[in-house]
């Protein structure tokens, strides 16, 4: 009895407990916050390997004047890493001096993630992968010689060297939570050109390239909000093809139809994709800045960041 007793005491506080979850009430806003539409959030920290291996994108193209042009072990070895020796043709190098290895990439399968890409990536410069990190050891050959303190990726024969630059931290960024759909704040806002590697979709901890730079402000440790529009969805290739299955019961008398549908004649409710709120997937962090670019990586996703996903400056920041 004493164990039927507690089991049912427990039951009437867990129902309770969701009673009073959806009874929620509105806040000085008037909006209801509940743990899906405002969850709480935690936001990863940028590592040192974060800020030095993101890439970048830039109008300015690195010159290509020095650059590796093998190693200790040439030409049986072609990739380097950490502690290996490097050569580096080019002029200006002294003892002691440390050069960032870098590599201008291409996208070899030429495939547009979202309508207007390719256009959009050349209005905002060059992708370029951050490859390591080397320091010079001796000059007094036609190449210098340098060994491999830090590296993203193998270092190959071709990659370009540049003096390096310290990135500064990215402070800690406290738990808090996040409005899933929060209106537009009016504040600088654009989109996310590519993903690194290439990638056109992300979670947290990877990086992306915005169309944003110095030249609108943005800064270091800035925070973004990723946010995208059923509208977007709609002109997604394969996402939208949802729109045009069947999601409706069979006993309704009406079913609707999606704005995809709009040509199909029926009596039910016809749904206007924008007319559905927005809503913000995620939120990046600002590692570094060009004049036209910015370099991101995702500090939280709540689904998947897209390439062509919209983003705003996070006025809570």
């Amino acid at each position: 009895m004493k164990k039927t007793g507690l089991l049912m005491l427990l039951m009437t506080a867990l129902a309770g407990a969701q009673t009073s979850t959806l009874q929620a009430t509105p806040n000085a806003s008037g909006i209801v916050e509940t743990s899906v539409s405002t969850p709480f959030v935690r936001f990863q920290t940028p590592t040192a390997a974060d800020l030095y291996c993101a890439g970048f994108i830039t109008k300015e193209r690195v010159p290509n004047s020095s650059y590796v042009n093998g190693g200790l072990q040439s030409p049986t070895s072609t990739k380097f890493e950490i502690g290996e020796l490097v050569y580096l043709n080019g002029k200006g190098y002294q003892a002691g001096q440390l050069y960032s290895i870098v590599r201008e990439i291409r996208d070899v399968n030429e495939y547009e993630m979202y309508a207007g890409e390719r256009k959009l990536l050349a209005g905002v410069g060059h992708p370029y992968a951050e490859i390591g990190r080397v320091r010079i050891l001796d000059t007094r050959s036609r190449s210098a010689i340098a060994q491999v303190e830090f590296s993203c990726d193998p270092i190959n024969p071709g990659d370009l060297a540049m003096p390096f630059v310290e990135k500064s931290p990215i402070a800690f960024h406290a738990p808090g939570h996040f409005d899933r759909f929060a209106p537009a704040n009016g504040k600088l806002s654009g989109r996310v050109v590519l993903g690194k590697d290439f990638d056109g979709v992300m979670g947290t901890g990877m990086k992306l390239y915005m169309n944003m730079g110095s030249n609108q402000g943005v800064k270091v440790g800035d925070y973004f909000r990723v946010v995208r529009s059923y509208t977007a969805t709609l002109h997604d290739p394969v996402d939208s093809l949802s729109f045009k299955a069947s999601t409706t019961e069979d006993t309704q008398m009406y079913p609707p139809s999606f704005e995809a549908n709009r040509f199909t004649k029926t009596k039910g409710p016809n749904i206007r994709v924008a007319d559905l709120p927005r809503r913000a997937v995620g939120e990046v962090v600002v590692l570094s800045v060009t004049p036209t670019s910015s370099s991101a990586m995702v500090v939280f996703a709540l689904e998947d960041v897209y390439a062509g996903d919209s983003v705003e400056l996070d006025e809570q920041q």
